[in-house]
């Protein structure tokens, strides 16, 4: 049966035979191999869909829209192709080579879920919105604290020196705000606000005392250059690849640090279909694949296993990995792989407009926004008796055209060299908590195009999440009131869970076996020898983007990984 290590071939094993096998190239995947392949271990990291060269395969980016087929603009036969990937803010014309085509790549929506992903080298690292901001205690005690999901096996002081070993290579430019529930990094300069977003900050400064602030989003766009990468050019196309590097990617950074070794064989069209395990051994020994080039399978070993396929990627082989040691998925004796699913919730806020600063105009296209951290439930003077944890904005100012409507021909034209009004918006970032009952499973009866098995997704937001989408939308509009904005309006689109593209938790961190998935070092409680850094290893949320706290668990993981291995205790 699948993960029988009595079908192992001898001579395979030689000939395929690792130090360590990463699944998965996207954010954290790229950092394990960096890791590893810098710690001296032959590493073979496994990407499921094609190879992304940098600079080489960014094609068209250089191009204006009038120079593209269909000036950037979505088809209707895209739309039949992708209808929730052509949904994504980052999805255009260039840059839908970057995502799946949601026809050949099918889940089951038990629920309305938004599975936005890509299949290549790099993965969402190509597309992602770039935001890094640190966890705080507030946010790794919070479980213990209110009794949702379990308690964190790690503190902030567990994982700030990991913060700080990752953020220089990563590059981000950010301000120091000496604010407890947002820790400060290791930054490149900051991006400057414009106008109306430093008088909006300041109004704000003014008007509300419980310590609320605008700052400058801390962004993995490069201010100044990062080795060879940057700095960035302030385009604000990073989501088609950057040519001149100005944004950290596994495609721009990681990844060419690990083939730099020597150490690293790279092989894209690698489905990985189980890990195999051998139970006398009682550790996992290698994985196998199946090559979606020459649809034949293939077995590779080695003595440490990381997986960081994306959150419902690693649980699909999780879950597929069936032996008789774990006939409910490898290391899933606690039955928590696939649950406690979450993602945050946004799409809610508002916008107003300013007549001031009629005589200043923006500069560029900054790749980046302004943020306001969490002030909601961080001590007993911010305790909210509606709901538990709290949410953050993301936002900022501009000016557009004046474009009179139904305009044609030099009338219309004329109207767009005018500069209209400044206008300042905020749209809301929350938490989800975890629960249980927020699950992925593994359907058998409906099989993908490699006849494996499809993903069932239930999952929802509930109570807690709306009582705090009231606060979110009317929090916002007060803010705006007290900055001096005329003619707000709120909103509240209220997509489905996965639309924020930060879905995690479905292979948890606890302390108690019987209850989570993974140790504090990542590793799997019942296989010492395989981690797990991306996102389904998170116990909560938060409502931070969280990429940057993947890539440290990465690196504090591999690191623990590494002194075990030389230890010979993996």
């Amino acid at each position: 049966m699948p993960g029988d290590s009595t079908q192992i071939n001898n001579k395979a094993v030689k000939q395929n035979t690792y130090d360590a096998i990463v699944v998965g190239s996207g954010i954290s995947g790229g950092w394990a191999a960096k890791e590893l392949c810098e710690k001296g271990l032959k590493t073979l990291v496994l990407e499921r869909g094609r190879n992304v060269e940098h600079i080489k395969d960014y094609t068209d980016t250089t191009k204006d829209p009038w120079e593209l087929t269909h000036h950037g603009e979505h088809t209707q036969q895209d739309r039949v192709n992708s209808p929730t990937q052509s949904k994504c803010y980052a999805w255009n014309e260039v840059s839908k080579k970057y995502f799946v085509n949601d026809l050949e790549n099918p889940y089951n929506q038990v629920k309305p879920f938004d599975w936005v992903r890509g299949n290549h080298v790099g993965g969402r690292s190509l597309t992602w919105g770039r935001q890094c901001y640190r966890w705080s205690d507030v946010d790794f005690g919070a479980n213990a604290k209110d009794g949702h999901g379990v308690d964190w096996p790690i503190r902030y002081k567990d994982i700030a020196p990991w913060y700080d070993y990752v953020e220089p290579f990563v590059g981000i430019s950010g301000s120091i705000e000496n604010l407890p529930q947002l820790p400060d990094g290791k930054f490149l300069p900051p991006m400057e606000m414009n106008c109306i977003e430093k008088q909006v900050a300041e109004r704000i400064k003014k008007n509300f005392a419980d310590g609320r602030r605008i700052i400058i989003g801390r962004s993995a766009n490069h201010t100044a250059k990062v080795g060879d990468r940057g700095p960035c050019q302030y385009r604000n196309k990073c989501h088609e690849g950057c040519p001149f590097g100005g944004y950290f990617s596994s495609n721009s950074a990681t990844l060419p640090a690990a083939a730099r070794t020597g150490n690293m064989t790279l092989r894209p069209f690698s489905v990985v279909e189980e890990v195999l395990y051998d139970k006398d051994k009682k550790r996992a020994i290698g994985v196998r694949i199946l090559d979606t080039e020459t649809m034949k399978t293939q077995e590779y070993y080695a003595r440490i296993i990381f997986l960081n396929a994306s959150t419902l990627g690693t649980t699909h082989i999780l879950l597929n990995s069936v032996s008789d040691a774990f006939p409910h998925g490898l290391g899933n004796s606690s039955e928590q792989v696939g649950h406690n699913l979450m993602d945050h919730h946004y799409g809610v806020g508002a916008s107003g407009e300013s007549d001031d600063f009629s005589d200043q105009y923006v500069f560029g296209r900054r790749a980046n926004g302004i943020y306001v951290p969490r002030f909601r439930n961080i001590n007993e003077t911010t305790k909210q008796k509606e709901y538990v944890r709290g949410f953050g904005y993301q936002g900022g100012g501009g000016r557009g055209r004046i474009s009179i409507e139904d305009g044609l021909g030099g009338e219309y034209k004329d109207s767009l060299t005018e500069p209209g009004k400044w206008t300042f918006g905020i749209g809301s970032w929350g938490e989800h908590l975890p629960y249980y009952e927020n699950k992925v499973t593994l359907n058998k009866d409906k099989k993908d195009k490699w006849g494996l098995p499809t993903l069932d997704i239930d999952c929802e937001f509930k109570d807690n999440e709306k009582a705090m989408r009231n606060d979110m939308k009317n929090s916002a509009v007060e803010m705006l009131e007290k900055a001096g904005l005329k003619n707000i309006t709120s909103y509240d689109s209220a997509p489905a869970p996965g639309f924020c593209i930060h879905e995690m938790g479905t292979a948890r961190m606890g302390r108690n076996p019987k209850t989570s998935v993974l140790n504090g070092n990542n590793q799997l409680h019942e296989v010492k020898n395989v981690f797990i850094t991306d996102g389904s290893c998170m116990a909560s949320s938060a409502c931070q983007n969280p990429s940057i706290t993947y890539m440290a668990l990465t690196a504090r993981a591999c690191d623990y990984a590494v002194t075990e291995l030389k230890k010979r205790n993996l």
